[in-house]
């Protein structure tokens, strides 16, 4: 996992989805339509702290954690000088594969929006997705990312320069047999797993949980230039372009192209 620490060590987590909302957006506007009305909430592999410092703001008791110790530091430092610390039962380095720092049956609600889709082995996968079963109380709410195995391939196709070693069919026809991708060149891009939609919701049932909904996070947005959203800012309909968005995101039809997916169930 070094190479994930080292990337995410120098990359603005926090920035990225300042500079492209509508993933948070969307997230955040289907997070709060199914979280408990309070309650302990744990954010495992929470990077910088954006949705914990939502948590916050909305009276839960967050716990954050994240696998690269700058990032759970910056995390503290954001909820000081937001007032917000009051609101956190504690901040954690670990390995969303191994909570073994956090209780059973803790959490009300638990969100993994990260960790997933850098576990390249299945045998990580089912482990994380195993430890976030065991600390969520019985019929919590879960909200886990994952990332679309058909969006990258049409990424790949877009733009090969810059997805190396996508830049070729047969490595493309390889991605898509595997699901993994490793950047070709240095510092870019950590490692990932990209899931086939269809195996999303297998995955999280055969591990102990009942699907509630599969949302798109990015729903169209993607395919929407800057130039093209300015036409809709300049004529005053940005919200109302940003509420489509959000509408879409819970067609089916969408989640192919949505580069980022969010899975919400139940804890059985």
């Amino acid at each position: 996992m070094k190479n994930v620490i080292d990337y995410y060590s120098r990359f603005d987590e926090w920035g990225r989805l300042d500079r492209e909302p509508i993933e948070f957006i969307i997230n955040w506007h289907y997070i709060k339509q199914y979280l408990p009305p309070h309650g302990n909430v744990l954010d495992n592999g929470a990077g910088p702290g954006k949705y914990s410092m939502e948590l916050a703001r909305h009276g839960f008791n967050v716990t954050l954690s994240d696998l690269t110790p700058g990032l759970v530091e910056m995390a503290k430092v954001k909820a000081d000088e937001l007032g917000l610390t009051k609101h956190f039962k504690g901040f954690h380095v670990l390995n969303a594969a191994n909570l073994d720092e956090l209780p059973n049956e803790e959490f009300d609600a638990s969100l993994m929006l990260g960790p997933l889709y850098h576990l390249q082995r299945e045998e990580d996968r089912i482990n994380a997705v195993t430890e976030l079963f065991r600390v969520t109380k019985k019929g919590g709410i879960v909200f886990v990312a994952f990332q679309s195995r058909m969006r990258m391939t049409i990424t790949s196709l877009q733009y090969p320069q810059h997805w190396k070693p996508n830049d070729t069919m047969d490595s493309i026809n390889e991605f898509r047999a595997t699901g993994i991708f490793n950047h070709a060149d240095k510092g870019r891009f950590t490692g990932a797993y990209y899931f086939n939609i269809n195996d999303i919701k297998p995955f999280m049932e055969s591990h102990g949980f009942e699907t509630v909904d599969l949302i798109g996070s990015s729903s169209i947005g993607g395919l929407i230039s800057n130039e093209q959203r300015q036409f809709w800012e300049e004529k005053g309909e940005s919200q109302k372009l940003m509420n489509l968005l959000i509408e879409l995101a819970k067609d089916p039809s969408v989640l192919g192209i949505s580069t980022h997916l969010l899975y919400i169930g139940r804890r059985k």
